[in-house]
């Protein structure tokens, strides 16, 4: 059914309906059938962390448009990425010790088919990434994926790990910049297999971001694997020189 754009202040029982999607995806409002202050708060919060069905991040305007409405009532999209490397492969060579191991583990979490299951951010492969940070079922889990293979890369040990278990994909990168480890976008740095890439989302002076593990660097691309950019742990690839809302690279020796 074709759904009206929705603005903040307009009433009726698609508003309603629109509510109770927002409460059905852990965004929860009043089913008041008025688009209150709150309801656009919720409409936002929702686009910060969702995709539109070609498996773009949403607009966050608090306006519930179509893609919107699409992502509401749609599991997040599963992303076709033709490329030229096999992501299911560890580089032959590159990267530290430390960093070799994150990937080889996340390598093993793509074959293992490790993927989102009974609703958005949930299933038992998303619970096994956030438990260690201590965070509930439901929420983002891509920084806490890299922090899992950084986890089993430390032997399993949290306080063998080079830097906290992360939930925040910029407090990840926040630390690695405490340690030294961080590189800015136009530093000239050449990632390496098993480096951490951040992005921002939203906003480059808000809180909310993304990050993946560093596969590997070829013909001036970059090749990558991350968690919760689509509902499994998957391989994506980047024109290196052209890297949208880059905050930068981190790499542990």
């Amino acid at each position: 059914m074709s759904m009206d754009t929705l603005r903040k202040n307009d009433q009726g029982p698609q508003v309603t309906q629109l509510q109770k999607l927002l409460t059905q995806r852990g965004y929860a409002v009043d089913a008041s059938g008025t688009f209150d202050t709150k309801t656009w708060q919720a409409v936002r919060a929702f686009q910060a962390q969702n995709l539109d069905q070609h498996g773009q991040p949403l607009v966050v305007d608090g306006v519930a448009g179509p893609l919107t409405w699409w992502s509401l009532q749609n599991p997040k999209p599963v992303i076709d990425t033709p490329t030229a490397v096999d992501y299911a492969v560890l580089p032959t060579n590159g990267g530290s010790t430390l960093g070799r191991a994150a990937l080889a583990a996340a390598i093993g979490e793509l074959k293992a088919g490790a993927c989102e299951q009974g609703g958005n951010n949930c299933g038992p492969f998303v619970r096994k990434y956030l438990a260690p940070a201590g965070v509930a079922e439901g929420n983002a889990w891509c920084a806490s994926f890299v922090s899992w293979c950084y986890l089993q890369a430390s032997g399993g040990n949290q306080a063998q790990m080079p830097f906290a278990y992360m939930p925040s994909a910029r407090g990840m990168l926040a630390e690695f910049k405490q340690q030294g480890w961080a590189s800015a976008p136009g530093s000239g740095y050449l990632p390496q297999s098993g480096d951490i890439v951040v992005w921002w989302r939203v906003s480059l002076a808000g809180w909310l971001g993304h990050v993946g593990l560093v596969h590997s660097v070829q013909d001036g691309m970059l090749y990558t694997i991350e968690g919760n950019r689509s509902p499994r742990v998957q391989g994506f690839s980047y024109v290196l020189s052209r890297m949208d809302k880059l905050l930068g690279y981190g790499h542990v020796p």
